[in-house]
């Protein structure tokens, strides 16, 4: 039995971040119903299309395991349908334009009257306030979530990270909203809102970086390179490049061959407790007692001069040629992983973390699995729904449309012709 077995969830969502958190509900085992606009879809079915005449990698990447269901919410019976699905499902889950399902007649006030146990959840831009209103996308989360600026090095622009955590960061944040009120429910019978701006759940993500605006209020930030460079910290937290962000000072540093690759490089950090084995393999023994560096306070304003010696020993080994030196001494290192390693990687693919999916119309492909794993309620990843697929069957099996009126509803209008799909 799956985790979220019997739980019905109506996905109102489309792009990246609601999709994400529907994937994972349903990845859970919920029966994730997706509305789409008959004749159109998710707007990404149609974006960044790779082979023509198949709904795109970005679609299908986020809406594993669902089912989709064509339906003019503006039509009559469309509304009867909608109705009848609110009346049926668990959670609602919608990132609309604010006031988007006001307007369609499906206030927070009339869907409680209609299932006073049902949890909506939202994602929206900005929470509550002068922006709320503001269309917002992945990279505008970023900066307004305090991530782009202290992203990137200091003597350049912020930059924006290719870690979706704008949109897939609001996803999980979402997910976990949603669960926590499907888990009070039990204990209230009542469902209620849960609401994940993407500015809030970014801000979430960059935590360490508003500790590190209230420590610069007492005097300079020692771990950031800047600190041993003797330049003067502004008022706000700066950019530091790859440092770690945290107590251990960390850097990337190139290793053999990153003259012709990109991703020949290694992520290394100098932890207090293992300095005298990296000093052993760095082969400079002295340093272990030398004034000045000797302790980990000392070493602050040396760290250009330090990780510039490490560096001259990981440019004459691999990426993994490092972590095989030393990861036994307990040294923490890591390679920094292509999208192309990243795939290629058996032990994530044995994992299910990355698996392969056949779909009947764009053949096989490689997509993420689910990254939460758990131990009773195993993840098999089954291709996204073409557009439609399921109408006829949701009507059937979860609404109980049958003979005049199954007729009646799909002449209706309301929903989008049958489908058949080819076997595959």
């Amino acid at each position: 039995m799956k985790a979220l077995e019997g739980v019905k969830v109506l996905d109102f969502t489309h792009v990246q971040s609601g999709p994400t958190c529907t994937q994972l509900l349903a990845w859970f085992g919920a029966d994730v119903i997706k509305v789409e606009r008959p004749g159109v879809g998710d707007a990404t079915r149609k974006q960044l299309v790779d082979v023509p005449g198949a709904d795109s990698l970005y679609f299908t990447m986020l809406n594993h395991n669902k089912r989709s269901i064509e339906l003019n919410s503006k039509n009559e019976t469309g509304k009867e349908i909608l109705t009848k699905l609110i009346e049926t499902c668990d959670i609602l889950v919608e990132n609309f334009a604010p006031g988007a399902l006001d307007r369609m007649g499906f206030s927070w006030e009339r869907i409680q009257e209609i299932n006073p146990r049902i949890i909506m959840a939202s994602v929206k831009g900005f929470g509550p306030g002068k922006y709320e209103d503001c269309k917002v996308y992945e990279n505008v989360a970023q900066c307004a979530g305090g991530a782009a600026s202290t992203t990137g090095f200091r003597d350049g622009p912020p930059l924006v990270t290719g870690a979706q955590i704008g949109d897939s960061g609001t996803g999980l944040h979402l997910c976990l909203g949603i669960v926590t009120a499907l888990y009070q429910r039990e204990k209230s019978g009542r469902g209620q809102k849960v609401l994940a701006p993407m500015q809030d759940g970014v801000i979430n993500l960059c935590r360490v970086k508003l500790r590190d605006q209230q420590r610069l209020e007492v005097g300079p930030l020692k771990e950031y390179s800047q600190f041993g460079e003797g330049v003067e910290f502004g008022d706000a937290t700066p950019r530091a490049g790859n440092d770690s962000g945290g107590g251990q000072p960390g850097r990337i540093l190139k290793c053999k061959g990153w003259e012709t690759d990109p991703n020949a490089y290694t992520y290394f950090i100098t932890q207090a407790a293992v300095w005298e084995k990296i000093c052993d393999v760095i082969d400079e023994p002295e340093w272990k007692t030398k004034d000045g560096y000797a302790t980990p306070g000392d070493r602050l304003d040396k760290l250009n001069e330090i990780f510039g010696r490490i560096e001259e020993w990981t440019m004459t080994k691999t990426k993994f040629e490092v972590m095989d030196i030393c990861n036994p001494l307990n040294i923490p290192v890591g390679p920094i992983l292509s999208t192309k390693e990243i795939i290629e990687d058996e032990g994530l693919r044995a994992t299910g973390t990355i698996v392969d999916v056949d779909h009947p119309e764009r053949g096989r492909y490689t997509t993420v699995g689910c990254p939460i794993k758990l131990s009773d309620s195993p993840v098999d990843v089954e291709r996204s729904p073409l557009l439609g697929e399921h109408t006829v069957e949701i009507l059937q099996q979860v609404l109980g449309y049958a003979g005049e009126d199954l007729e009646r509803v799909i002449g209706s209008g309301a929903v989008g012709e049958p489908k058949r799909v080819a076997a595959e």
